[in-house]
C-alpha cells in the first residue's frame, strides 16, 4: 500500500512539474533598462542610449550640440564582423573613434572611456551638430551599419541621470511628494 501511495505522489508531482512555466506572468516582460535593443543577424545592440545632458537646466541637448552614444554591440555568432558606419538624420554628422571590429562571441562597449576597460573592446560614437533640441523622453533615430550583419536601426532615448534630481527649493526630489 505504501508503494502505491509513493507512486501516486510521484505521478502527481511529475504532472504538476510538466505544466510549470507554460504560461507565466513574466514570459513577455522586457528587461528593466532605459536603452533600446535591436538585432540584425548575429549582431545585437543592447542598452543603446544618449548620455544624459549634464549642465543644462532644464536637461536637454540644444540644437547644434553634440551627444555621446552609449551601448553594447554583441556579436553572438561564430564569425567576426565590423562596424562600418553610423548615421542619424537628427545630426549633421557622426564621429566613430576606437575599435570597430566586433570579433566572434565578443562585446564592443561604446561610450565615454571608463576605468577598467583596458582588456575590453571600446569605441566612442558622438552625434555631432544635432539638428533639433532633444529632451529626456524623446528619441533620436540612428542606423548602425555592419560589414556582414548589415544595417541596424535604433531609436536612442536619453539615459537617466546618475544623480537624483533636485527640486526647485534645492532639495532632492522625493518619490513624487
Amino acid at each position: 500500500m505504501l508503494g502505491a501511495a509513493v507512486l501516486g505522489l510521484g505521478a502527481a508531482l511529475f504532472l504538476t512539474g510538466c505544466g510549470a512555466g507554460q504560461i507565466t506572468q513574466t514570459d513577455t516582460q522586457a528587461a528593466a533598462i532605459n536603452g533600446a535593443n535591436a538585432q540584425s543577424g548575429n549582431i545585437a545592440i543592447r542598452d543603446a542610449e544618449l548620455a544624459y545632458p549634464e549642465g543644462t537646466q532644464p536637461a536637454a541637448y540644444v540644437q547644434g550640440a553634440n551627444a555621446e552614444v552609449m551601448l553594447s554591440i554583441v556579436n553572438q555568432g561564430g564569425t567576426n564582423d565590423q562596424l562600418v558606419s553610423v548615421s542619424s538624420p537628427a545630426a549633421s554628422g557622426v564621429s566613430v573613434t576606437g575599435d570597430r571590429a566586433v570579433p566572434a562571441d565578443s562585446t564592443l562597449v561604446v561610450g565615454p572611456a571608463a576605468p577598467g576597460l583596458d582588456n575590453r573592446l571600446h569605441a566612442e560614437i558622438v552625434l555631432e551638430g544635432l539638428k533639433r533640441q532633444v529632451r529626456p523622453g524623446q528619441t533620436v533615430d540612428a542606423t548602425f551599419t555592419f560589414r556582414d550583419a548589415g544595417p541596424v536601426e535604433v531609436e536612442l532615448p536619453i539615459s537617466a541621470p546618475d544623480e537624483p534630481r533636485e527640486s526647485e527649493e534645492g532639495h532632492e526630489a522625493e518619490g513624487g511628494h
